[in-house]
């Protein structure tokens, strides 16, 4: 399996990315289209499906998104194409808080998803999605960490950089916008030294 690529983002459309690794252009089915730049480096986590007659490449933003994505496709009556569209307009946080309430009014809302297969997530997923996410924190706290990432992006970091400490920054979210950003810093020039 793939894991994650690390290249430039060559194409952009609503279904898909190209990125492009050492000359080679991988096509990746993708869901946040406004998190990659057209031209800019980027580091995608990824997925590979296997059907008898086609193989195909999905993306994530973050590793966590990736997880979400697979516990979602493990449910009875939910491919990689629904599981996809439903990151088109759901977070991955925000799909861990409905599963772990019940919510089954707000997952039939995605797209793709019926009533029973709303029944299905809660039922299969409730209480199984470990999270590593801001899920019970209050907007402002939550606000705060991304009002950081914002930051050290206009400090001329690029989108994979900053995914790349954006889990560990998270450990912080109670931390001010200041902090953060600090933090962000210290755990940039690491990364940058390790390279």
């Amino acid at each position: 399996m793939i894991a994650f690529l690390k290249g430039v983002c060559v194409e952009r459309t609503a279904e898909y990315l190209v990125v492009e690794v050492q000359g080679i252009g991988y096509l990746l089915r993708f869901a946040q289209q406004e998190k990659v730049k057209l031209n800019e480096e980027v580091l995608l986590y990824t997925y590979l499906h296997v059907r008898e007659d086609e193989l195909s490449l999905y993306g994530f933003i973050t590793p966590m998104d990736r997880e979400i994505f697979l516990k979602l496709i493990s449910v009875k009556g939910i491919g990689p194409r629904i599981g996809l569209n439903v990151f088109k307009q759901a977070s991955a946080d925000r799909l861990i808080k409905a599963i772990e309430e019940g919510n089954i009014s707000y997952l039939k809302t995605l797209p793709g998803i019926g009533p029973k297969t709303a029944s299905q997530i809660v039922l299969d997923l409730k209480g199984k999605l470990i999270s590593q996410t801001t899920t019970d924190v209050p907007s402002e706290v939550s606000q705060n960490l991304d009002d950081a990432l914002e930051g050290l992006k206009n400090l001329g970091y690029r989108s994979y950089e900053i995914n790349a400490i954006s889990s560990q920054l998270s450990t912080y979210k109670d931390n001010s916008v200041d902090e953060l950003m600090k933090l962000g810093l210290q755990l940039l020039l690491k990364q940058r030294r390790k390279t």
